[in-house]
């Protein structure tokens, strides 16, 4: 599988890479595809979701994400303050148009149909698009996967790549971490010097730089979009934005009596993004958005807190994290509705711990180290968001993942990178705790905190 920096890291809109960016492209493929087709004969469209789409689409965001998605709209490029009014004015006119063009009717209560009970066979997040004339006849049906991250599948043709290129287009390929530290050491190169020689056969390094300080950017304005906002989030749960207040009382407390005054920071950039998140707004996918607090919680760290520190910095911690996010991709899954929350929250902890090694000097063995760690110390984690919502358990995880991802660098930057459970050792693990571990405990809100705390 020939993955990319840019498939791991996607700018997008909240609340989950799963359940609202995946459902939005492939509900832009199957517009592109019905007017390729015969969409003048469309009359109607009707969007089914399955398995875990079914049975949290609702609070996740799926209606509305296939909506601007038949629309022709990107998640990287809607107007998320836009949305609302979009939606309204879908419902109030009782049609959308495809692509923004052809105008067909669309009601939410009756052609958004969720399936709790019922799943497609390829993975739990399915999806299926039917197109119909006005006589009723199908004009055009398919099925397509989220498979976690944004990643969207159908079952014919798969992924389709960025950039098109072929499998041996990379200099130096990498499938295993044993792999990747063979190639480094072989090489005399660090991690993210491999992969950004890796990616500058896709485009040249100048826009691999500029491209990555983009998505740096993003999450700089995501923290401080977090920082500015106060209110109730969307959803039922009356859930309090907590940033702004703790940011104000973090400016105002500038003592350095408190050792622990740095993690109180960590804890409010992660908070921060996550209740963006939450309230639709425009965040990366890193790998997930049920995740996206954790990197730049950990990137922010170390902006604030590594001597050093800069751009060329913040790029190669992103080409690091990167590198360790393709692994769990190609060898396990960064879906929450596949493997529990390790494969979101426990990747996000793993690539954040790997990156910060990185660019505070670790060794390639130190930096798979930190990632070991990291995940080694997230296996089981279960996906149970109360309400079906990205808010509980979902928020203060990530701040409690940042944390995480800061210790296991700690640890590893203290050790020579020598240790007993290899990151293949742990991402194998991860995947077949996943495989094992219960539905209910897999994104849809039918078991833990889910199904434990009355909703209120």
């Amino acid at each position: 599988m020939r993955l990319s920096v840019f498939d791991m890291f996607k700018i997008g809109i909240g609340p989950s890479s799963s359940h609202t960016v995946g459902p939005m492209r492939a509900a832009k493929r199957f517009a592109e595809a019905l007017e390729a087709a015969d969409a003048d004969r469309t009359a109607k469209v009707v969007v089914e979701l399955y398995g875990s789409l079914g049975h949290t689409g609702k609070g996740h965001g799926s209606d509305v994400a296939v909506q601007l998605g038949l629309e022709g709209e990107t998640p990287d490029e809607t107007d998320v303050d836009g949305v609302p009014a979009r939606i309204a004015r879908i419902a109030r006119e009782g049609r959308l148009n495809l692509l923004g063009k052809r105008s067909v009717a669309f009601r939410v209560a009756d052609q958004v149909v969720f399936h709790r009970k019922k799943s497609l066979p390829l993975h739990s997040n399915g999806m299926k698009f039917v197109a119909y004339d006005a006589a009723g006849a199908i004009v055009l049906e398919r099925i397509y996967y989220s498979v976690g991250g944004g990643f969207v599948v159908d079952d014919k043709h798969g992924e389709k790549p960025l950039v098109t290129a072929p499998d041996d287009s990379f200099p130096y390929p990498f499938t295993s971490g044993a792999e990747l530290l063979a190639t480094c050491e072989r090489e005399g190169l660090s991690i993210s010097t491999l992969v950004l020689r890796n990616e500058t056969t896709l485009r040249p390094e100048a826009e691999v730089r500029a491209n990555l300080l983009h998505i740096v950017e993003a999450m700089r304005a995501c923290v401080r979009r977090g920082c500015e906002r106060e209110g109730i989030l969307p959803g039922g749960l009356k859930v309090k934005r907590r940033a702004a207040s703790l940011f104000r009382k973090l400016k105002a407390d500038q003592s350095a009596a408190d050792p622990l005054h740095t993690m109180d920071w960590v804890n409010l950039w992660a908070l921060a993004v996550n209740e963006e998140n939450a309230a639709g707004g425009r965040v990366v996918t890193a790998p997930t958005n049920g995740a996206a607090g954790i990197v730049p919680a950990v990137m922010h760290y170390y902006a604030r807190h590594v001597p050093g520190a800069d751009d060329d910095g913040a790029v190669r911690f992103l080409l690091t994290a990167g590198a360790i996010a393709m692994l769990y991709k190609m060898n396990a899954s960064i879906s929450g509705a596949e493997v529990g929350c390790q494969g979101e929250v426990g990747v996000a902890c793993s690539m954040a711990a790997g990156a910060l090694a990185e660019v505070m000097g670790g060794t390639p063995e130190q930096v798979e180290n930190a990632a070991e760690i990291a995940m080694e110390h997230n296996l089981g984690l279960t996906c149970d968001p109360i309400g079906g919502l990205v808010q509980v358990p979902c928020i203060e995880r990530n701040a409690m993942g940042a944390v995480k991802a800061i210790n296991a660098a700690r640890l590893a930057l203290r050790g020579d990178g020598s240790h007993l459970v290899s990151l293949d050792k742990v991402i194998a693990t991860m995947r077949q705790t996943g495989a094992d571990m219960l539905t209910k405990y897999k994104e849809t809100a039918r078991g833990g905190l889910a199904v434990n705390i009355v909703e209120c």
